[in-house]
């Protein structure tokens, strides 16, 4: 219902020192090189294998908003100045096409992916696109939020909830199933799975979600629903008091809040629908070294301060969630089995396009 990141000998000696000390290193470094190639290991962190420090260009391709992206690149550029990370960001979806175009060329351009969630990073590693690396900060992060073969790990947690602009909605929906009622006709957002790799997911569990199912996504249909494009449409439009209702991301209703807007954010009844923003190195980027230093940082205990100053629930135990986040203690995940959602993913994404006349 309406209502709203000194002497030449001195000199002599020094020199001489200074040789013999870099042929001990050059053979140091062979020797380690050539141990980790007989090991196939890509498990050592790329500031252990340099005593210089690093420098370079890196590429990432995001779904991250733009915003979040570059303080998380200022965050890592203040303990690694001189590498540069170049950016693309766009909707996963439009990220991973991107990807498979460049592939299909024999030429792709990002050496980091950071985009939406497990079941994308699944369906890359399935196309032998991801490099293996056991970074060395998975201390304090579940097992559930990272591949056991290391192609790629989660590094926040991001829960779809429902969004409520208080000056138009005056009874508050407390479930997911609530926004089929026709009380709510007319008032709901949603992003599109066929953009956003988070809607993409969560099509693909709450299909197969008992007391949901298509079922609940007719009962979006009948009541009017918005399909927009990302998470940030609906956003705008519960914001600007578009609509009294959204099917939303948690930050960035939670920021609405904080920035004054009429905004609240509900957990739903059924449990959250949870993504990770995984990151994985490309298995061809030419930068290993320097990606893997990204992926340490960003699963560091700073990195992970840094995700929770941005406003995010950060993935390790141990750092504490901004104000207003449930904790990842807290959070009752509502998912499914991940071969079945990577599996049947296109498939879905085909059935609502069909559905809702995309």
């Amino acid at each position: 219902m309406r209502k709203s990141v000194k002497s030449s000998l001195a000199a002599a000696l020094a020199a001489l020192t200074a040789l013999s000390l870099a042929g001990c290193q050059s053979g140091a470094s062979s020797s380690a090189a050539a141990s980790a190639a007989a090991s196939g290991s890509e498990s050592t962190p790329a500031s252990s294998q340099s005593e210089t420090a690093p420098e370079g260009t890196l590429t990432l391709y995001t779904s991250q908003p733009e915003a979040d992206a570059q303080a998380l690149i200022e965050a890592f550029n203040e303990q690694y100045p001189d590498v540069t990370v170049n950016v693309f960001r766009s909707g996963t979806e439009e990220v991973i096409s991107k990807v498979l175009a460049e592939k299909e060329t024999g030429s792709i351009q990002a050496d980091l992916l950071l985009v939406s969630d497990a079941a994308t990073f699944e369906g890359l590693k399935d196309e032998d696109l991801l490099l293996s690396y056991e970074s060395p900060e998975l201390e304090g992060i579940d097992p559930s939020y990272y591949d056991a073969d290391h192609t790629y790990t989660g590094t926040k947690i991001i829960s779809t909830g429902i969004a409520v602009n208080t000056d138009l909605i005056e009874n508050i929906p407390t479930s997911l199933a609530d926004l089929t009622k026709p009380e709510y006709a007319d008032e709901l957002a949603m992003p599109s799975p066929l953009y956003s790799g988070a809607a993409a997911y969560n099509l693909s569990v709450l299909v197969r979600t008992e007391g949901m199912g298509w079922e609940f996504y007719e009962g979006l249909k009948a009541n009017n629903v918005q399909v927009g494009q990302g998470n940030g449409g609906v956003q705008t439009a519960v914001v600007n008091g578009e609509k009294g209702l959204g099917l939303l991301v948690d930050y960035m209703a939670l920021r609405s809040k904080a920035e004054g807007a009429p905004v609240e954010f509900v957990y739903p009844e059924e449990g959250s629908l949870c993504v990770t923003e995984p990151v994985g190195i490309l298995k061809e980027s030419q930068n290993q070294e320097l990606a893997k230093l990204f992926v340490d940082f960003l699963l560091s205990e700073e990195g992970q301060k840094t995700t929770a100053e941005i406003g995010y629930t950060p993935i390790k135990k141990g750092v504490e969630a901004p104000e207003g986040f449930r904790s990842a203690d807290e959070i009752q995940n509502l998912t499914y089995d991940m071969a079945t959602l990577v599996s049947e993913r296109e498939a879905d994404k085909e059935a609502f396009a069909k559905m809702f006349g995309a």
